[in-house]
């Protein structure tokens, strides 16, 4: 058994495959190919795709696409139940369709099966996550100033905030919600906490500045793949008027920054050891 090859890297919606297991009691169809994008079990930023899978007059409701695993003993494990990261050896790394209620006969081993994402939920989420992705990058670019040591940099060549304080990361559909931590060994590392905290309403005002240029540029964004696999790496990649940015995310993500009218971000900075980060996008007309 082969790990299943994806085509959501390409933006697919639809697609065709084989069914390969059914796990009733999970309530879990495998199939070899697929358009679905699962939430991945180690860092559950996006949500997993939802839509169907249709096999002659059957159609089936798929709730979310998972990570799933089997092992070199036949075990399957779903989701937060697999004991490995992604990739690690003696496991086949698929696609989980977790279902809506019991699976039909039709659906069985061997199955030829159409498989369709929720278009519309599958665009909102891309959105939120390359708009999570530069309201990040923005959000260095502000901070910049506030470091009082040499740290590692962004793409951008920002000292890496997020890199370094970012404990959370949930993406939504057209935005998400990110959580730095600001403790002690952000400061010793060089970060000024209590700079931050007395100038944050103009932080975010420049945060939203740098966003606004960003959607005015219209950049691409697109997504580099080194195989078909739900295992093989990915880079997102973006032109913004700075230069290429890219970085490893397993994400989906728009074609172009012309399908955003704005993206903006909110800092909630009421608990001084936590910034919380709220980042809404707003679609193109």
């Amino acid at each position: 058994m082969q790990s299943t090859r994806v085509s959501f890297p390409d933006g697919a919606l639809s697609g065709e495959g084989e069914v390969l297991l059914v796990d009733q009691a999970a309530s879990i169809v495998v199939v070899d190919a697929t358009p679905f994008h699962p939430v991945d079990h180690t860092w559950p930023d996006q949500p997993g795709d939802s839509g169907s899978i249709t096999v002659g007059d059957v159609q089936l409701r798929v709730a979310e696409a998972v990570m799933a695993a089997i092992s070199d003993e036949g075990a399957l494990a779903v989701g937060s139940d697999i004991p490995v990261k992604r990739g690690g050896e003696g496991w086949t790394w698929m696609v989980g369709h977790r279902t809506e209620g019991a699976i039909p006969a039709g659906i069985a081993i061997g199955a030829r099966v159409t498989l369709t994402v929720d278009a519309d939920h599958r665009h909102a989420l891309s959105r939120g996550h390359t708009a999570c992705h530069l309201a990040s990058l923005a959000l260095d670019a502000a901070l910049a100033d506030l470091w009082r040591k040499q740290i590692g940099t962004d793409p951008l060549g920002s000292p890496d905030f997020e890199g370094r304080a970012n404990q959370s990361s949930r993406i939504h559909a057209d935005g998400s919600v990110d959580e730095y931590r600001l403790g002690k060994s952000l400061r010793k590392a060089g970060f000024d906490s209590e700079g931050f905290a007395a100038t944050l309403d103009q932080r975010e005002t420049r945060i939203n500045e740098i966003l606004a240029g960003w959607v005015a540029s219209a950049g691409e964004s697109r997504i580099e793949v080194e195989g078909p696999s739900i295992i093989d790496r990915r880079t997102w990649r973006c032109t913004l008027p700075e230069g290429e940015v890219g970085f490893l995310c397993g994400g989906t993500h728009v074609r172009s920054l012309a399908e955003f009218a704005s993206i903006s971000v909110s800092l909630d900075l009421r608990d001084p050891q936590l910034l919380v980060m709220t980042t809404t996008a707003v679609p193109a007309p």
